[in-house]
This record gives structure tokens, C-alpha cells and sequence, in this order.
């Protein structure tokens, strides 16, 4: 079926123009002026509309184990969430638990996904075991397309690695191309500041936060960045929140290491008294690195301006309130970590950050889309508006404005880390591979719509 959409201004990472483009075949066909509308099965008329690139969130976690439950959104209900907020494509995290082998892990996230996604998705590979045979594991997920490892320098006994398993990881991204994601906070270091606040009595939701300070993060980032200098490969900071940690990632940058970052709407518009709301509302902002004080804020949009911050992702792990996080009523270590977003990224970032001139259209793009895209090897196929490239494309009404809240999102959790804030831009029309899959406020795509994307290594950000 051949579409076409007239009339809007097309807005990418490094160019906004006037500009028809015609689909077909679930790819962009053509770019023109004036595409005549006879050619088309169906036009789509985007005057006063900006004509974006879909959406991509590195960073989910969708039908998670952790803490003795699971995240509240499966692949069905979080990737139909994420197209209602313009989100085209995600890439989730398979974890490997200790003693297995990584295609295990995988075949169990395929499992997960497969004849659920409503659009495109790739994996992630947490690692918590080289084992002896490990490095040879990476190089065969890296041919199956799975061009990206997590390792955790958090969570003892849990997920965390040490140092040594992180160079020997990096030393074989290095020859391999694939990119080493971590989360960087001390974990060690944390674990003592836990048990010592826990047998002080101490154990409502803010004490999740006061446990982990910025300096156990920064210090880790500083860690991370010095063993990919070793290895000689590059690495790339997941949800950073600090500006003790941005500090670490620009003065590498500053010395020419290819070292990126990702941030969350969260650390950019929340803080940490979101913790001390009364009758365990808090728990509802427990996820890890915590929240900050409010002048971090500041200092990450600086960052996101200056490229020192080149992501926007949403660690999107949702629990619900009422039977998942009140595991933790008793005790800030028992909340399961992890908050809902991936539906209201755009919408944020747009309206707090090119509304209020903190960044600009095209910025705005390639922090949501075009370089995700290219550090995680699906560039150009994703995250641009060009011929040939998939017709994942975001019809978005600048003017459209609307109000966050539970009560309306799509995500299958029961409320919002952003309730009643009011954003103005929205989406109109979401074409998923040249297909609709969100059309004036209604769902029009189906699960099992989205396809595995095999992803290159070796993205192109770094070269």
C-alpha cells in the first residue's frame, strides 16, 4: 500500500525542510517537493505538523524478573505504550543468570517478545557470567545481531560484575565491535551503606536514595571509562543522574575517548524529595541511580545541549503500587526498582526541552532517535528520514497539548511518575515500517507487529 504524507515540515538530527515523502513497501520511496497525491493508496495531509523520525528507547525493561516479581508491562502492552508516545523501535535487556550461557538467556527473550511486540525491537545482553566460554558467547550473540553487553557494577550477589570481568568484556568488544552498556555506581561501597542505615531503623523509601550517593556514581563512571581506555573500546554510561557523573563522562570526551551517555527524563524533571512523600508514595520514585537534588537538574540539559549527554532513554521497568511496590513497606531495600515512561519520553523531552529553549528541533531528534540509532548499529535503516531508510516516521502536532496521568496512559501500570504534568506537542499519526499503529489518539497497529532487528556492531557514532 503506497501512502504518502503532504504538507508537513520534516524535521531530522541535521536539517528541517518543507518536503512530501512517499512509502511503500514499509520503506521511504521517495522525498520530494510535490509528490502527486494519484500515486498514493492513502494521503496523509501534515500541514502544521512536524514530520519526525520514529522514536528509539535503548534502554527498557519489559517482562522483568527482579525482586521477586515482574515489571507490570509485558512486550504487548509496553510497545503498544511506546507507540502511543511516537516510539517506533526499543531495544530491551536479556539477562543472563549466573551458571547459564548467554543463549539461554536469549532464547527466553525471544520467547518474550516474539508475536507480542506492536513495533521493532532488538537486545541487549546483561552479562553476570563469562564462565569459560563467555567471550567466545559474545561473538556469537554479535553475529546474531545482538551488537551491545550490559555489565553492572551494582546489585552484589545479583547482577554485579568485577573489574576484571568488565576489561575482559571490553578487551573483547574492542575486537568484536560491539558496545559495552554499564551501569556505573559502586556497589560495594553501597551494600555497607545499606546495612549500616538498615540496622539504624531506618527504612522508609528515601533512605533508597540517601544510600547511594552521587559519589558512588561518579566514582564508578570515572572506573567504567578508565578500563574501556584500557581495553581500547569505547563504553557507554546508562542512566546517568548526576552532574558529578556527567563531569567524568565530558572530561574523557574532552580527551577523545569514545565515551557516551544516556540520561532519563526523571533525572531531568524530578528530584529527590519525590522520595519523602507521605504514606509510601515515595516508593513510586525508588528505581536505581536514585533521584537528585534539584540543582543536578540544570547540569543535564547542559549536557544534553553540549553533547556531553548524547542519549534520552527511559529505563522504563514499571511496577504497580499497590501489590508490587508495597513489597517494600517494611523495608526500602524490598522495593522493586524501577518506574514507568516509555510512553511520555517525547512528549517530555519536546515540551521541557525545545519549548522551553533548552534544546532545538533537530537536537531534540537526535538525542530521541538518530543517535541511538547509530551508536547501537541500526543507522540508517532507523533513526532518519531518508530514501531507503524504514518508514518508522512520527507525525507530530507541536500544538497538540495534553495532560500526563494514569488514568489515561497506555502502559499497564497503576500511575505516573509525571501525573498532571501538561505538555504541549503530541503525537498525530505513528507509521510503524510504513504501517499506522497510532492514528488521532487510537491504537491501529496489532501485537506480533514488530520485528527482531539484528543490529550491526561497530556503530557508526564512534568511527
Amino acid at each position: 500500500m503506497r501512502k504518502i504524507i503532504t504538507g508537513g515540515t520534516i524535521v531530522t538530527a541535521q536539517r528541517t525542510f518543507a518536503s512530501s515523502i512517499l512509502i511503500e513497501d514499509g520503506k521511504i520511496k521517495d522525498i520530494a517537493e510535490s509528490i502527486p497525491v494519484d500515486a498514493a493508496d492513502r494521503v496523509f495531509d501534515a500541514t502544521g505538523m512536524l514530520v519526525m523520525p520514529g522514536g528509539i528507547d535503548v534502554h527498557t525493561h519489559m517482562d522483568m524478573p527482579f525482586g521477586g516479581t515482574t515489571s507490570s508491562d509485558d512486550f504487548e502492552t509496553g510497545t503498544k505504550a511506546a507507540a502511543f508516545g511516537g516510539t517506533t523501535t526499543i531495544v530491551d535487556f536479556a539477562i543472563q543468570p549466573k551458571g547459564t550461557r548467554m543463549r539461554d538467556a536469549l532464547d527466553t527473550w525471544w520467547k518474550k517478545a516474539e508475536g507480542k511486540a506492536a513495533i521493532d525491537y532488538g537486545f541487549h545482553m546483561i552479562v553476570t557470567d563469562l564462565g569459560d566460554c563467555g567471550l567466545e558467547d559474545m561473538d556469537d550473540m554479535v553475529a546474531e545481531g545482538i551488537a551491545s553487553f550490559k555489565l553492572f557494577m551494582a546489585y552484589p550477589n545479583v547482577l554485579m560484575v568485577d573489574d576484571a570481568t568488565i576489561f575482559k568484556a571490553m578487551s573483547r568488544t574492542a575486537k568484536n565491535g560491539a558496545l559495552v552498556c554499564m551501569h556505573a555506581e559502586n556497589g560495594g561501597a553501597i551494600d555497607v551503606i545499606v546495612q549500616r542505615t538498615l540496622a539504624e531503623g531506618k527504612r522508609a523509601p528515601i533512605y533508597h536514595a540517601l544510600t547511594r550517593p552521587v559519589t558512588a556514581e561518579a566514582e564508578a563512571v570515572n572506573r567504567a571509562i578508565a578500563l574501556a581506555e584500557m581495553a581500547e573500546a569505547p563504553v557507554y554510561i546508562v542512566h546517568l543522574s548526576s552532574e558529578d557523573a556527567l563531569n567524568k563522562v565530558r572530561e574523557a570526551r574532552d580527551r577523545g575517548l569514545p565515551a557516551f551517555a544516556e540520561t532519563c527524563p526523571q533525572y531531568l524533571l524530578l528530584s529527590v524529595e519525590e522520595l519523602e512523600r507521605p504514606n509510601f508514595e515515595g516508593a513510586k520514585y525508588v528505581f536505581t541511580p536514585p533521584l537528585r537534588e534539584k540543582h543536578h537538574l540544570p547540569k543535564l540539559w547542559d549536557g544534553l545541549k553540549h553533547d556531553h549527554l548524547q542519549v534520552v532513554s527511559t529505563d522504563h521497568c514499571p511496577f504497580c503500587f499497590e501489590d508490587q511496590k508495597a513489597l517494600g513497606k517494611d523495608d526500602f531495600t524490598k522495593i522493586p526498582n524501577g518506574g514507568p515512561g516509555v510512553e511520555n519520553r517525547l512528549q517530555l523531552i519536546h515540551h521541557h526541552g525545545v519549548n522551553a529553549g533548552r534544546l532545538t528541533l533537530n537536537r531534540f531528534v537526535e538525542l530521541v532517535s538518530t543517535t541511538p540509532a547509530k551508536l547501537f548499529g541500526m543507522y540508517p535503516r532507523k533513526g532518519e528520514i531518508a530514501v531507503g531508510s524504514d518508514a518508522d516516521i512520527v507525525i507530530w502536532d507541536p500544538q497538540a497539548e495534553y495532560t500526563i496521568s494514569a488514568a489515561t496512559h497506555h502502559m499497564r501500570v497503576d500511575y505516573s511518575m509525571f501525573e498532571g504534568f501538561r505538555v504541549k506537542g503530541n503525537v498525530s499519526v505513528v507509521f510503524s515500517r510504513g504501517e499506522v499503529v497510532v492514528e488521532n489518539g487510537a491504537f491501529a497497529g496489532r501485537a506480533g507487529g514488530g520485528e527482531f532487528i539484528r543490529r550491526a556492531a561497530r556503530g557508526g557514532a564512534w568511527n
